[in-house]
């Protein structure tokens, strides 16, 4: 019994940090995205499609309406987990709820997420809510939504299109694809990134164009 109370104080404890950091990365990026070198104009907007929802992006400001559920579910996460640990640490509860007690916990975990973007900034680019520095990003890879792809047929509007997959370094579990709606666009996408440095993974000789 001890030991598995102690088990659950940490992994509540570790969630609690996640939801925090994940605030303040959201945050921080918001900020950041102001100065963003692409995209920058309704129709770039547009050409970014956001995986699960398969949506077009929408800008990252303070006063969108999916910043402020950021901001408020991570409020209710918060006092929910504090109040699930009070339970955990004065009843006995657990022994009886343990696997609802642990799905309870991971359903409120991952439900406070921002919806997906891409920024690429001067010295960075913001993914999915979170900033990574160019010295972060390991390299990426693309391939059109052709036949066959996994993702083709999902919606309408990715047949034909293409996947863009940012490779960051030592984040294994950072969702890091979108959908790129044309070939022009990828190809501004591509160039920023070269001209930071960023390489191509998959085509040898895209690597030799940021050279």
């Amino acid at each position: 019994m001890i030991l598995t109370t102690i088990l659950f104080t940490a992994i509540f404890l570790s969630g609690i940090y996640y939801l925090i950091r994940n605030l303040f990365n959201l945050k921080k990026a918001a900020e950041l995205s102001k100065d963003a070198l692409y995209p920058m104009n309704e129709s770039e907007f547009a050409g970014i499609i956001i995986p699960n929802e398969w949506k077009q992006m929408e800008p990252l400001t303070k006063n969108t309406k999916s910043y402020r559920y950021v901001i408020c579910g991570t409020v209710a996460a918060l006092i929910l987990l504090t109040a699930l640990l009070v339970i955990v640490l004065t009843t006995n509860w657990i022994d009886s709820s343990y696997f609802s007690l642990a799905y309870l916990f991971f359903a409120i975990i991952s439900s406070i997420r921002h919806r997906g973007n891409l920024f690429i900034l001067p010295k960075g680019i913001v993914l999915n809510g979170k900033y990574f520095t160019y010295s972060q990003i390991k390299n990426y890879e693309t391939e059109q939504i052709v036949r066959w792809h996994a993702l083709y047929g999902l919606v309408k509007k990715v047949n034909n299109a293409y996947k863009l997959t940012i490779h960051v370094k030592r984040n294994l579990f950072h969702s890091n694809f979108l959908v790129i709606g044309n070939s022009a666009q990828l190809e501004q996408i591509r160039t920023l990134l070269h001209q930071k440095g960023v390489l191509c993974e998959t085509n040898p000789s895209e690597q030799m164009r940021g050279s």
